[in-house]
C-alpha cells in the first residue's frame, strides 16, 4: 500500500496526525510520530516574519521543502502551493511538476474550492497527488475569522468538499470552521478530513509545528500548546552567556 492510500485508509478508523515542518532537523523527529508532513506556507510568517502567506515564492517554498525530505523516511510529505503558483490548470500543473521533481515530494496541496476544480482535476489526471484546503484560506482571506456561522458559509463549504471530492483529492484540511461543520464535512466526504480549529469530528489534526513546542509566543484559540521551549532555549543561552562572561566557557574539553 503507497502512502497516499495508506492515509485514504485511515478515514473512520484511525486518526491521522499531522505537522508542518520547514527543516531537516525538525521533521526527523516528527517522521517518527506523523503520519504526514507537511512544508506549509506558514514558514512565511514563521520563519520570515512575512504578514502574510501571499509573500512566500515557490523558489522559497521549495528550499526548505528539500531540506525536510531529507529528515523523512516513512511519512507521507506534502508542500504547499504558494500564493499566485495555480491560478489556472495550466500554471498549476507547470509549478506542481516542479515541486514534485525538485522536492522529491509525495503530493501538494492548495487552498479553495469550486474555482479550482478544473485545477485539481489536471493535477490528477497527470498523476500529481492533491490535498485540499477549506475554511479559513490564508492566502485569500482579508480577515481571519473562523467560517461554518452563516448557512450560505456552511453550505458553500460542504458544497465545495464535495465538489473537491469528485475532483479527485485525496484529503482536505478544514481550517477554523465550526464543530457542526466539521463534522458534517467528514461525515459526507469518503476521503480524510484534516482538522486545524476544526474540532475533534475530523479524521486527522494538523497544528503548525512552532505553536506545538510554545517557541511562537502568540496564543491561539484552536493551539494547545505541548512544551514551553522559549523557556529552555532562554535558560540554555543565559547560561550560556554567564559561562562565557565568566570565562568558563570554552574550558578545557572543548579546546583543541
Amino acid at each position: 500500500m503507497n502512502k497516499i492510500k495508506k492515509i485514504i485508509s485511515k478515514k473512520n478508523k484511525t486518526k491521522i496526525v499531522s505537522l508542518t515542518a520547514y527543516s531537516k532537523n525538525v521533521a526527523s523527529i516528527l517522521d517518527n510520530y506523523c503520519d504526514l508532513i507537511l512544508v506549509g506556507d506558514s514558514l512565511g510568517s514563521v520563519l520570515y516574519n512575512y504578514k502574510s502567506t501571499r509573500e512566500v515564492t515557490l523558489n522559497t517554498i521549495i528550499k526548505h521543502s528539500k531540506s525536510v525530505r531529507m529528515g523523512i523516511k516513512k511519512s507521507l510529505m506534502i508542500v504547499d502551493m504558494p500564493y499566485n503558483t495555480y491560478r489556472t490548470p495550466k500554471e498549476a500543473l507547470k509549478n506542481a511538476k516542479q515541486i514534485m521533481k525538485k522536492t522529491k515530494c509525495d503530493g501538494v496541496k492548495l487552498e479553495g474550492g469550486k474555482k479550482n476544480y478544473k485545477t485539481i482535476k489536471t493535477l490528477v489526471k497527470n498523476k500529481i497527488p492533491v490535498m485540499g484546503h477549506l475554511g479559513l484560506l490564508p492566502q485569500s482571506d482579508k480577515t481571519f475569522k473562523f467560517k461554518g456561522k452563516k448557512k450560505l458559509e456552511r453550505d458553500s463549504i460542504l458544497r465545495d468538499s464535495q465538489l473537491l471530492e469528485k475532483a479527485g483529492v485525496f484529503s482536505i484540511v478544514l481550517e477554523c470552521i465550526e464543530t457542526s461543520l466539521a463534522k458534517l464535512v467528514s461525515q459526507n466526504i469518503t476521503v480524510p478530513t484534516i482538522g486545524i480549529g476544526a474540532s475533534k469530528y475530523c479524521d486527522g489534526q494538523i497544528l503548525v509545528f512552532d505553536d506545538l513546542i510554545g517557541l511562537n509566543p502568540m496564543n491561539y484559540k484552536f493551539v494547545k500548546k505541548y512544551a514551553n521551549i522559549r523557556k529552555y532555549i532562554s535558560k540554555a543561552v543565559f547560561n550560556y552567556s554567564r559561562e562565557v562572561r565568566k570565562i568558563k566557557f570554552p574550558s578545557k574539553k572543548n579546546s583543541f
